[in-house]
């Protein structure tokens, strides 16, 4: 079962191919809660986690028309960046 990987790799190796930058990291040191915001062209995407356990990282994004998209697979990101950016001709 080792080539079994975390959402959370899996999505991190695809946004560094991709050209992904982090645009802003926010930590709530009350509740120890840290919000990822990385951005490419038009696409916005948050990570939160909890402690720094990226094994529950939580993922959303946007949908070309502003509405959330909860991630729940690469899948769901890929298909909402593709569609994000196929808007910008």
């Amino acid at each position: 079962m080792n080539n079994i990987r975390s959402l959370h790799t899996k999505v991190h190796n695809w946004i560094d191919a991709i050209g992904f930058r982090l645009n802003t990291s926010q930590t709530d040191k009350k509740n120890k809660v840290t919000t990822n915001h990385y951005f490419f062209e038009t696409f916005n995407l948050l990570e939160r986690n909890k402690d720094g356990d990226t094994r529950n990282s939580k993922f959303l994004c946007f949908d070309m028309y502003g509405e959330k998209i909860n991630v729940r697979s690469l899948l769901d990101l890929q298909t909402a960046f593709f569609e994000n950016i196929s808007q910008l001709k």
